[in-house]
C-alpha cells in the first residue's frame, strides 16, 4: 500500500507540475486574443450562452459559467480527493505530521487576509478579503521544479501540503462567504442526497457510479440552494469510499482516472475562460485601487510573511521541528511560491465582485502578483543552488 501511495503522489506531483507550464500558456494566449483584433469574438465566445431553462430547470448559462460551476466541480471532487488521501495515509497523517503544514497555512491565510481587509474594511470591496489566501498548486509546483533537484524533498512535500490545506481553507471561505440567498428545500435535498452517500459508504458499497450519478443530482440541488454548487465536488469526495487506500479502493480509482482530465482539460479552459483580459485604461486605472493593492500585498508580501510568521511560532514553542535539510531561505523561497494565487484567486474574484472593472483589474493584479512571487521565489530557491554548488 505505501507503493501505491508513493506512486499516486509521484504522479500527483508530475501531473501538476505539467498542468502549470500548460496553464501558463493557456494564460498567455487567452491574453493575447484579448487583445488583438479577435477580441471581440474571442471574448463574446465565452459568454455564449448555452443549455434551457425547459421542465423548470435552470439550465441556461453563459460558457464560462458552465466551466466556472461545473466543469470546476471536478476540480473540486479531485481537491477533496486528494484532502481526503492526506488526512488519512498522506503527508497529513498522523496528526503530527500535520501540525507544520496546517499551521503554516493557517498563517498564509490570515495575513494575507488581513492585509486586505485593513485597506478595505468598511467598504465596499471588503467581500474580497478571500482572494489573497489561496494558493495555486500547479503553478507553484511548475515554478519550484524549475528551481532544480536540489530544493530538499520536504520543501516540495510541505509546499503541496500547504497548497491542499489552502483550498480546504477557501473551500470552507466559500460556502461560509460566498453563498446567494439560501433556499432551504434544496438545501435540504442537498444535505438528505450526502447522508444517502454516506450510508452507502457505510454499507460498504464500492461501485462508483452509485455515488457519482446521485452526486451529480446534489450538485444541481446545491446550484438552486445558494450555496455554490462547486461545494457538492468537495462533499462527494468525502463519501467516495477510500477504504485502505489501495489501488483497489474507490477513491484511489477516482482520483487516478481524473488527474488528466482535470490537469489537461478542465484548468486549462478554466484558464482561457477567465484570464481574457483586455487591457483596457479603466482596468489599469482600478490598478491603484485599495482591492487591487490589498490583493497584490495579500500575496506577495502577506503569503510568505504568514507562513514564516506561523513557522517561527511552531519552532519557537518547539511543537514542531524544523524539516532536515531545511533552512530558512528553503521556507522563504516556498512561501513566496505560495504566492501563486491563481486559479483559487480568480475563481474568488468572480464570486466576491460584480463590477467588470474590479472583476478584471483584480484578476491583473493576481496576474502581477503571482508572476513577481513565483520569480522571487525561483531567485531565492535557485541561489541557495548555486551557493550549494561553489
Amino acid at each position: 500500500m505505501i507503493e501505491d501511495v508513493s506512486l499516486l503522489f509521484n504522479k500527483f506531483f508530475q501531473s501538476e507540475k505539467a498542468s502549470g507550464f500548460v496553464l501558463i500558456f493557456c494564460m498567455l494566449i487567452s491574453i493575447i486574443l484579448a487583445n488583438t483584433a479577435f477580441s471581440d469574438s474571442y471574448i463574446s465566445f465565452w459568454n455564449l450562452h448555452i443549455g434551457s431553462d425547459a421542465n423548470g430547470l435552470h439550465l441556461d448559462h453563459s460558457i464560462v459559467h458552465w466551466i466556472n460551476d461545473g466543469l470546476m466541480t471536478i476540480f473540486f471532487l479531485l481537491v477533496g480527493l486528494e484532502i481526503e488521501r492526506e488526512l488519512y495515509i498522506g503527508e497529513l497523517h498522523p496528526i503530527k505530521n500535520a501540525i507544520l503544514p496546517v499551521g503554516a497555512a493557517i498563517g498564509g491565510m490570515l495575513i494575507p487576509a488581513l492585509i486586505y481587509l485593513s485597506l478595505n474594511i468598511n467598504t465596499s470591496m471588503a467581500s474580497g478579503f478571500g482572494i489573497p489566501m489561496g494558493t495555486d498548486i500547479a503553478f507553484a509546483l511548475a515554478i519550484l521544479s524549475l528551481a532544480g533537484s536540489r530544493v530538499p524533498v520536504a520543501i516540495k512535500i510541505l509546499l503541496t501540503a500547504i497548497a491542499i490545506i489552502d483550498d480546504l481553507g477557501a473551500i470552507l471561505i466559500i460556502a461560509l462567504f460566498y453563498g446567494n440567498e439560501i433556499h432551504l428545500v434544496f438545501l435540504a435535498a442537498s444535505i438528505g442526497i450526502f447522508a444517502l452517500l454516506l450510508l452507502l459508504n457505510r454499507m460498504n458499497v464500492n461501485t462508483l457510479w452509485l455515488y457519482l450519478i446521485p452526486g451529480i443530482v446534489m450538485w444541481y440541488c446545491m446550484m438552486e440552494s445558494g450555496i455554490h454548487p462547486t461545494i457538492a465536488g468537495v462533499l462527494l469526495a468525502f463519501a467516495i469510499p477510500f477504504r485502505d487506500g489501495s489501488a483497489k479502493s474507490p477513491s484511489y480509482i477516482l482520483q487516478h482516472f481524473l488527474h488528466r482530465p482535470v490537469a489537461f482539460i478542465v484548468l486549462p479552459l478554466f484558464v482561457l475562460a477567465n484570464t481574457a483580459i483586455p487591457i483596457k485604461t479603466e482596468f489599469l486605472n482600478s490598478l491603484t485601487g485599495s482591492h487591487a493593492i490589498g490583493i497584490g500585498l495579500g500575496l506577495f508580501f502577506g503569503k510568505p510573511m504568514g507562513i514564516l510568521i506561523a513557522c517561527w511560532l511552531l519552532f519557537k514553542m518547539k511543537i514542531v521541528s524544523m524539516p532536515a535539510n531545511v533552512k530558512w531561505n528553503h521556507l522563504l523561497g516556498m512561501g513566496c511560491m505560495a504566492g501563486i494565487g491563481f486559479t483559487m484567486s480568480i475563481f474568488i474574484t468572480k464570486l466576491a465582485f460584480d463590477d467588470e472593472v474590479h472583476i478584471q483589474s483584480s484578476k491583473m493584479m493576481i496576474l502581477i502578483a503571482s508572476l513577481c512571487a513565483g520569480l522571487v521565489g525561483y531567485l531565492i530557491l535557485g541561489m541557495k543552488k548555486r551557493s550549494n554548488q561553489n
